[in-house]
């Protein structure tokens, strides 16, 4: 498995100066990939950015989130399309970076938190999987996959179980969309971090890993010898990526958040 750290931890939005320190000293760290956020369309030079990742002889992916703007949800039609023109350029941007993995719950716009009924849930997974195919070629064309992340109720209504999102990939029925679970969003979830693991199985494209308080892994109340063993049974070699958030957000310490999280994760997943 390849450990890696999401620049979001030190610094966001991140800037190709701030990439210019962080890939060096993620690779300093002892990690193998680092990972990008997409928020806005603000420019961006992501060939530039893809060198400067290999220089450090790192590997990269992509996440991003939907905003109210390009939401593939939405009743309208120009916001749903919105959206997956969002999605085509974080394929690009992820080719350019040298990368593969473009991550996130772009299915809604991010916080979006609505009352659903099952007709609604059935005709609104109909809606998102006919897009999801359509954009999941354009991601296969370009040697790109996409990975659906559920989150917890607190940010959204649609897709917050495993089990959900295995229901969409399975009906999308492409090699180029899979699902990513995250630690944080699964231990408020999930009645087993573990059998959440297996249910997604081959499905799992990355794994965001933190603690239940979004602290290095390892530092609070975690089952991660269930997560490990988890990840084993379904024999993931993917990405193991650490997302926390900026040294803005007191009292974390970037740095020390980093070091002890990859030291955990590399014994953890030896």
């Amino acid at each position: 498995m390849k450990i890696g750290v999401m620049t979001g931890l030190w610094v966001f939005p991140t800037t190709l100066d701030d990439l210019k320190i962080l890939a060096p000293k993620a690779a300093q760290m002892g990690f193998d990939l680092i990972e990008v956020p997409i928020v806005d369309t603000s420019p961006f030079d992501y060939a530039r950015a893809g060198e400067i990742i290999k220089d450090s002889g790192l590997g990269a992916s992509l996440v991003t989130i939907m905003t109210p703007d390009r939401d593939l949800l939405d009743s309208e039609a120009a916001v749903r399309e919105n959206g997956l023109n969002h999605l085509r350029r974080c394929i690009d941007a992820v080719r350019l970076m040298g990368g593969t993995n473009v991550c996130g719950p772009f299915y809604s716009a991010a916080g979006r938190i609505w009352q659903i009924t099952p007709e609604e849930r059935a005709k609104l997974i109909d809606l998102l999987v006919e897009q999801l195919r359509s954009i999941s070629s354009y991601a296969a064309e370009n040697g790109a996959v996409l990975s659906i992340e559920p989150l917890n109720r607190y940010h959204t209504s649609f897709l917050k179980l495993s089990s959900q999102a295995v229901e969409v990939v399975d009906r999308v029925g492409s090699p180029a969309c899979g699902l990513m679970l995250d630690t944080f969003h699964m231990n408020i979830e999930e009645t087993s971090l573990g059998d959440a693991i297996r249910t997604a199985g081959r499905r799992l494209v990355e794994l965001h890993a933190c603690d239940n308080d979004r602290g290095a892994p390892g530092s609070g109340h975690l089952a991660w010898t269930e997560i490990a063993a988890a990840l084993h049974d379904i024999q993931y070699d993917g990405p193991v990526v650490i997302e926390s958030f900026t040294d803005q957000i007191k009292p974390l310490a970037p740095d020390a958040l980093a070091q002890a999280g990859v030291k955990f994760l590399r014994q953890l997943l030896a």
